[in-house]
């Protein structure tokens, strides 16, 4: 374990707010997952979103801060999702955010909601419903649309008819939303589709989110963008629009990578949380979810889960160690390099044992994966559980 250094000291404002901050986990991380080429298998992946829960609560127990699971329908189709809802308060956590799915059936190869056929179009929209009652039993809040559709080639369809299609079919899903939900919009500058997606970036969304009403927020994977796409200049842009509803953390090198958060690039991360941080969105009333979006293709589930909120928690609490008061004056005078080393100050500094002190104050391990480890969770699964699933349909 790294020993806190008694020098770094958080204002009391600002060790409540880390001690607050909850990160949701995704069901479908827990599962069997890889590549295009393959899936691969793992001892005591869970069978079933009962047992996906039970492992969920893992990280949550050892890390303190990660309280909800969101859904993915229908990969986590269940005959009772009262039940399921019961199961996951029994074990500690609640559900999240859930998922619609509108990527596997055939009828969807040209699209779903910006099909040229109204039938496909009424398929797509109708399981939103179903969807929305998922919500009602579980105590959802937040209905998650990625939207797969685009188009490989130019001339396939009328990109301005698509526009108007996907208008059409989400006012219909949002008039069904209950006054305490809310449309969280995801966007993805290509794949599956490589001419062209119906909601390529954060402008589209967030135009139809406009259109749409305040309870339509943008949802941010940071791993849907273009290389050398300046992240946190959106989220600068979403929060003053007030639209920032949630993130997908993830960490790409190439596309869509869907590794841990915080591995590829920890210093993006720490400037999306000083962005996050700067505008008061950490507080749990900010309407900015926390979410995890990862496949854990080689490494073991329950403790990437960990690793991740334990790199989210370690980004923030340097964000929340930039000392504004320097930073903003070196900003007003033009001091560049001062402004810079405000930044760079914060981020170079090693909260590991500051973090570790936080969770003994909660009652929790200091080192929540070695605690796992020792926990003999692991062990119990592999015996218990044999022919575990795959995450969704295949990666």
């Amino acid at each position: 374990m790294v020993a806190h250094d008694p020098r770094l000291r958080l204002t009391d404002e600002a060790r409540e707010s880390l001690l607050a901050q909850t990160i949701e986990l995704p069901s479908w991380a827990f599962g069997n997952s890889g590549t295009r080429f393959k899936v691969f298998a793992q001892q005591g992946v869970p069978r079933d979103p009962f047992e996906k829960i039970a492992d969920a609560a893992q990280v949550h127990r050892y890390t303190g801060a990660a309280p909800r699971v969101s859904l993915h329908i229908p990969w986590d189709l269940v005959d009772d999702y009262e039940a399921l809802a019961a199961h996951a308060a029994d074990l500690g956590v609640t559900i999240g955010a859930i998922n619609s799915n509108l990527f596997q059936d055939d009828e969807y190869m040209l699209g779903s909601l910006t099909h040229p056929d109204p039938a496909v179009r009424k398929k797509a929209v109708e399981h939103h419903m179903r969807c929305i009652d998922v919500m009602r039993a579980t105590g959802s809040t937040d209905l998650k649309l990625w939207l797969p559709d685009g188009l490989n080639y130019p001339g396939q369809d009328n990109l301005r008819a698509r526009q108007d299609r996907l208008a059409e079919g989400l006012q219909e899903i949002y008039a069904a939303l209950d006054p305490e939900h809310r449309l969280v919009v995801e966007y993805k500058f290509f794949e599956p589709a490589f001419y062209s997606m119906d909601i390529p970036d954060w402008g589209t969304a967030l135009l139809h989110c406009l259109a749409l009403g305040d309870r339509a927020v943008v949802v941010l994977d940071t791993g849907h963008h273009a290389p050398g796409t300046n992240i946190e200049f959106i989220v600068a842009q979403l929060l003053r629009q007030g639209r920032l509803g949630a993130f997908d953390f993830n960490s790409r090198f190439y596309a869509d990578d869907d590794l841990m958060v915080g591995s590829a690039d920890p210093f993006q991360l720490f400037r999306i949380m000083h962005e996050i941080v700067s505008a008061g969105a950490l507080a749990p009333d900010s309407g900015v979810n926390f979410m995890l979006d990862q496949c854990h293709n080689i490494e073991p589930k329950i403790p990437a889960q960990i690793r991740s909120v334990m790199n989210v928690q370690e980004a923030t609490a340097k964000a929340l160690l930039v000392d504004t008061e320097v930073l903003e004056a070196a900003q007003r005078s033009g001091d560049v390099l001062g402004a810079n080393g405000a930044l760079m100050d914060a981020y170079n500094t090693d909260v590991r044992g500051l973090l570790a002190e936080l969770r003994e104050s909660q009652g929790l391990a200091p080192d929540p994966l070695t605690a796992f480890a020792a926990s003999g969770y692991t062990e119990k699964i592999v015996a218990e559980r044999v022919g575990g699933a795959q995450a969704g349909w295949g990666a």
